[in-house]
């Protein structure tokens, strides 16, 4: 009666929704159930929601709170310490008897709102008894007073909360591995079952506009989430109203479906446009302006667009007017400034009303989640640009993965100069923090050296994501203290050089996470976290992504990246082939996408990349990678640029050309800082440059490099 009284009293309270159960029949008798901790309800919710008799294993410490007692009664209590052997001892014992018990892995209520460390024991635990694990994933406890976020996020009286039971499954731990070894492994796959778990009840399969006014329900409409040079701070209701007023005004000059040119630089009015654009089902098609009008128009051709929003304000500041009056030879430029002359105050009274009841008019027009969210171009390093189409979904799953391997929380404070037109800044520095109840300051330009410092330090930056040309530039101009504030630092879309790591740490106290990706996975395949962290590679896979790697002849221990998960993109638009988009493929099937490079895959998970293929040269019959004499050079000469590449040779197949920027640098030079290093891997030639070529986002630009080495 007790029971089911409090299970009636806690739906009306908490309105709680549980599902999944049928999984909970499926599991067996000898189940152990895992499950997040997020308050001190936890233990109370699951003995009242779930079927039978359970046991409870709890923390010796939070069994005896006294409130919590009388509660504890309504189901059996193992009160354990997960740190000590006889204990765990004692539990699986328990468990080989055929019993149902719950299990808190991390062993301690959240303090940062996301997963917290797993220890082995439970993993040992459920290897030992033999015993069918079922996932549990317990959501919106962590907003009640019973947990342990005050004053980290916005607590309320009676939020909802879920209770989502997953498929039962079981852990396979090698025979061959004994002892230490063995519970470290069973640990390992038990936290990435946990991580897995995060994700999949996370809701990634919604649109973009929807997702922002999920962020408001949890946050407020009065946090305060964005800002930019003009200072004028927008929270959720100001960031809705906006979007809703120049939204209604786009849809007025454009067609549903239609992919809408963005020519605009970081700013909160660029974020309007591109949430405007979305909320009506156009696509915002993100043009990279360092290309020139050139390179925009080309992007344009390649995904159809015929209306570009930019600004004159921009225009003139940015330096740009040649390429915006060539720009509006080829396709029609419609100005900020226009359109915002013609939003009269009906329309923007309209759009405040829109924003208060958008809650509840909302979903019945939301566009489905694998519909295009956004195009953007790639970077053309290596080839011709190419217009990558992503979703709703695969721009939501790519942050709820990032989401469910590093905590973030509605203090943090991201500083954003990585420009918009670009995956890294699109996805991690823009949507993210304004999906996740971070304030994000939108700087325009990455390439300010002195000032983002200085900035970091007057609005007391937490997350910066970053490229290593702009982090090693930081660096030589910071003060020591700039980053007195800074919680996370990551790295991504070129290698992170030992000197930058070294410096950052030893200047900073900071411990930069490196991570890889590409436009085409929006972009974050993999990263290192501060849970799982090592030095030289850049992390393990995000959740939920499956990969396979094609042997490379001449390559050992490595080979070609392929990958899948809901993060990889629609498909491509192809300069041959405009507007028509060709969905990922690779020789594994339809879905995967092929990266072309060459990395290692270590028993932990954690990649080391070796290279692109097309960034391997044929000499003499062997296989060498360009990157890695990149690597001889800069260990030989780290104050300087290098960039690498390959020519055809009459002789040996090709011929591996050094360019740098060091002065009278020579190959026996570079062979006398390179000792035991094979012959075949220094440079057949050096050519000195006053600079390497680069793009916009600060990777080398090869080919134009490769140009300038033919040229000499």
């Amino acid at each position: 009666m007790l029971k089911k009284f409090l299970q009636i009293l806690l739906t009306l309270i908490y309105r709680v929704e549980v599902t999944g159960l049928e999984h909970y029949e499926q599991a067996g008798k000898r189940v152990l159930i895992v499950a997040n901790h997020t308050s001190f309800l936890d233990p109370l919710l699951l003995g009242v929601f779930l079927p039978d008799d359970i046991t409870f294993a709890i923390n010796t410490h939070i069994a005896e709170q006294w409130w919590l007692k009388p509660f504890l009664k309504l189901s059996r209590v193992f009160p354990m310490n997960p740190t000590h052997p006889l204990s765990l001892k004692d539990l699986i014992h328990h468990l080989q008897n055929d019993t149902k018990t719950v299990i808190f892995p991390e062993g301690r209520i959240t303090v940062t709102g996301m997963l917290m460390k797993i220890y082995d024991g439970t993993g040992m635990v459920a290897d030992k008894a033999e015993a069918t694990i079922l996932p549990i994933r317990i959501d919106g406890g962590q907003y009640t007073y019973f947990s342990r976020l005050h004053k980290i996020v916005r607590l309320r009286l009676f939020p909802k909360i879920t209770i989502k039971v997953l498929p039962p499954t079981r852990l396979i731990v090698p025979e061959e591995l004994k002892g230490k070894a063995r519970r470290h492994y069973s640990g390992r796959i038990l936290a990435n079952l946990m991580t897995e778990m995060m994700l999949a009840t996370s809701n990634y399969r919604q649109s973009i506009f929807s997702s922002l006014l999920e962020s408001r329900t949890i946050h407020g409409g009065k946090h305060i989430i964005a800002e930019d040079l003009e200072r004028r701070p927008l929270n959720y209701n100001d960031l809705i109203t906006r979007t809703l007023a120049i939204g209604n005004a786009l849809k007025k000059i454009t067609k549903t479906g239609e992919a809408v040119g963005v020519f605009l630089p970081n700013s909160t009015k660029t974020l309007c446009v591109i949430l405007g654009l979305q909320l009506h089902g156009r696509v915002p098609a993100m043009l990279n302006y360092s290309t020139g009008s050139a390179g925009m128009f080309s992007a344009c051709q390649t995904a159809k667009v015929k209306i570009v929003l930019t600004s004159r304000y921009f225009i003139e500041v940015g330096h740009l007017t040649n390429e915006a009056e060539h720009l509006a030879q080829q396709v029609k430029l419609v100005y900020l400034e226009d359109l915002a002359s013609h939003i009269t105050a009906t329309d923007k009274f309209t759009a405040w009303l829109q924003a208060r009841t958008a809650d509840y008019w909302y979903t019945q027009q939301q566009y489905h989640p694998d519909s295009p969210a956004v195009i953007l171009f790639t970077s053309g390093s290596e080839g011709v640009p190419k217009g990558v189409v992503l979703s709703y979904s695969n721009v939501l799953a790519n942050l709820k993965q990032l989401e469910a391997s590093i905590s973030f929380n509605a203090q943090d404070v991201v500083l954003n100069f990585l420009p918009m037109f670009h995956s890294f800044g699109f996805t991690v520095g823009t949507m993210l923090p304004i999906l996740s109840g971070m304030k994000v300051f939108f700087y325009p330009t990455p390439l300010h050296y002195a000032i983002i410092p200085e900035m970091a330090y007057e609005f007391h930056a937490t997350i910066m994501f970053g490229t290593n040309t702009f982090l090693a530039a930081y660096a030589k101009k910071a003060h020591a203290y700039d980053f007195f504030n800074m919680r996370y630092v990551v790295a991504g879309a070129e290698k992170l050089q030992e000197t930058t790591r070294q410096v950052w740490a030893e200047k900073f106290g900071i411990r930069i996470l490196e991570g890889y990706g590409a436009t085409e996975t929006t972009p974050i395949t993999s990263v290192n976290t501060p849970m799982y962290y090592k030095a030289g590679t850049v992390g393990r896979f995000m959740p939920a992504m499956e990969y396979k790697l094609e042997p490379m002849e001449g390559i050992e221990e490595a080979g070609r990246l392929h990958v899948k998960g809901p993060n990889i993109m629609l498909g491509y638009y192809l300069a041959d082939n405009p507007g028509v988009l060709v969905p990922p493929k690779s020789i594994y099937g339809d879905g995967w996408y092929d990266t072309g490079d060459i990395v290692h895959v270590d028993e932990e998970g954690f990649i080391s990349i070796r290279g692109r293929s097309k960034r391997f040269a044929k000499v003499a019959g062997e296989m060498v990678s360009l990157t890695a004499v990149e690597t001889l050079a800069t260990n030989a000469w780290p104050g300087a640029h290098h960039a690498v590449i390959s020519l055809p040779d009459a002789k040996k197949g090709e011929q591996v050309i050094l360019l740098t920027t060091q002065k009278q640098a020579t190959v026996q030079q570079l062979a006398d800082a390179s000792q035991g290093v094979a012959s075949i891997l220094l440079p057949k030639k050096i050519i000195i440059v006053d600079e390497i070529p680069v793009m916009a986002t600060g990777k080398t630009n090869y080919i134009a490099v490769t140009e300038l080495a033919k040229g000499k």
